[in-house]
């Protein structure tokens, strides 16, 4: 390190050279340790010449060096930085005077193992869809199914076939590089990027993937930036081969704010719809999961509400969840009579029976919490958490304006109270237990 020393000034130094730990030098390959990812960027940015005159002065002309970088807890639940980072926790990069040579980098796919082809039931709303996944999965990137579109209405199973697509291909090809995410994170890494000055970065990032899933690309509309940043990601993945599968609430046409280019691209591939499942699937539906949850009811318990909840798969599932609270926590019998109790608050919602301090308080209890630690301006996670939990709550039940449901509820504007719901929208999608709380939330809330 004395070379460093004598080379740079003594801030400079202290601040980027002292802190680095040399681990070991085998075959011409000097691996150090840096604090974190950012030392490893600015090394690699400013003072990359330094770093390879010195190298190929003191080891060799072939002196190659690999950077181990320590994770931090600030990043470890940060899917952009930790899939730039191995499985081992560390970045790998080799560099010479010359040129970068960097390792392909294994990816965290991100998927919900609860995800799969076998969970999803098939039926006439969604053969199509289901077929074209796994002709995908089966052959990333090499039929006409690219990019592969799946639109429908929330609640049909969306999510649920794209990473299950995603599951599959893995399982096929584990070496391939798979990755799910929502059209948000994509967003909001995006804007990132820009503030850190490395949109590059986060371009080739993506564009080392080879089966990219995107979901509810309609959050893309109006934001510029970002669908600028997608298109040429889109562009390269398609050239070079590689599978992309995107989910929408609408046909892509429909899609107000988003760029012609894009709409266009869309069209390359197959535009595939899931529609409302009809009676004989959404009993098929309530079959599986009853069989895959452990739980039991009656026949005409079962029928009654194959009948009556039409509207989506959630739904279905949110009868079912409700059910067992109520045999749960009340110790009633699963029965015709207290089925329709139920089904008629899921279906009808009936909001003027529900008030906002009614969903406050059901709220926090369930979280153990304060009503007035709504009003906190803690940014703890389990507080802000709670209050949008409670926002998408009030949005969904009762009649109130966002801004009133914002005022009584966090003293918050009605643009946090859209942007609680899209948050709450997004982790039901993703995560199983997190939606299985939710629902079990509600059926508090609905019981009164």
């Amino acid at each position: 390190m004395d070379v460093f020393r004598s080379s740079l000034d003594a801030t400079t130094y202290q601040t980027w050279f002292e802190p680095i730990v040399p681990l070991k030098l085998d075959d011409g390959i000097l691996t150090i340790q840096v604090p974190t990812f950012y030392f490893y960027q600015k090394i690699e940015e400013q003072y990359l010449g330094l770093v390879s005159r010195c190298l190929k002065e003191y080891i060799g002309p072939n002196a190659k060096l690999e950077y181990s970088i320590i994770v931090d807890k600030s990043v470890a639940n940060d899917p952009y930085t930790m899939n730039l980072l191995t499985n081992k926790n560390n970045y790998s990069h080799k560099t010479d005077s010359k040129s970068i040579e960097g390792k392909k980098t294994k990816l965290n796919p991100q998927l919900n193992p609860d995800y799969t082809f076998d969970n999803f039931i098939e039926g006439e709303c969604n053969k199509l869809a289901r077929i074209a996944g796994l002709t995908v999965s089966h052959k990333p990137g090499e039929t006409a199914f690219n990019p592969l579109v799946i639109y429908g209405k929330s609640g049909l199973g969306k999510t649920h076939l794209a990473q299950a697509i995603g599951a599959e291909t893995k399982r096929l090809f584990p070496d391939k590089n798979v990755l799910y995410l929502c059209a948000n994170t994509f967003e909001n890494q995006y804007t990132d990027s820009v503030r850190a000055n490395s949109r590059n970065d986060f371009i080739n990032y993506y564009q080392q993937i080879d089966t990219l899933i995107i979901d509810d690309i309609q959050e893309f509309a109006a934001k510029i930036g970002t669908q600028n940043a997608f298109f040429y990601i889109f562009n390269h993945l398609h050239q070079m081969k590689k599978q992309l599968i995107l989910t929408c609430d609408k046909i892509p046409a429909e899609l107000e704010g988003m760029e012609d280019r894009l709409l266009s691209r869309f069209k390359w591939g197959l535009l595939t719809e899931l529609t409302v499942p009809d009676y004989e699937t959404r009993l098929k539906i309530l079959e599986h999961k009853m069989r895959k949850d452990g739980i039991t009811a009656p026949q005409e318990v079962v029928h009654y509400i194959a009948t009556n909840v039409k509207n989506n798969v959630r739904e279905l599932e949110s009868a079912l969840i409700s059910l067992l609270a109520l045999a749960t926590l009340n110790k009633a019998d699963i029965n015709l009579k207290n089925t329709e109790k139920i089904i008629d608050k899921l279906v009808k919602k009936i909001p003027k029976d529900i008030s906002l301090d009614h969903i406050k308080n059901k709220v926090c209890n369930f979280y153990n919490l304060k009503p007035e630690d709504l009003f906190s301006k803690s940014r703890k996670r389990e507080i802000v958490q709670a209050r949008q939990i409670a926002m998408y709550f009030a949005k969904n039940l009762t009649n109130n304006s966002l801004s009133a449901i914002g005022s009584i509820i966090g003293n918050k504007d009605h643009a946090t109270v859209l942007y609680a719901c899209n948050i709450v929208n997004n982790l039901m999608e993703t995560s199983i237990d997190f939606r299985k709380n939710i629902i079990e939330l509600e059926a508090k809330i609905l019981l009164m």
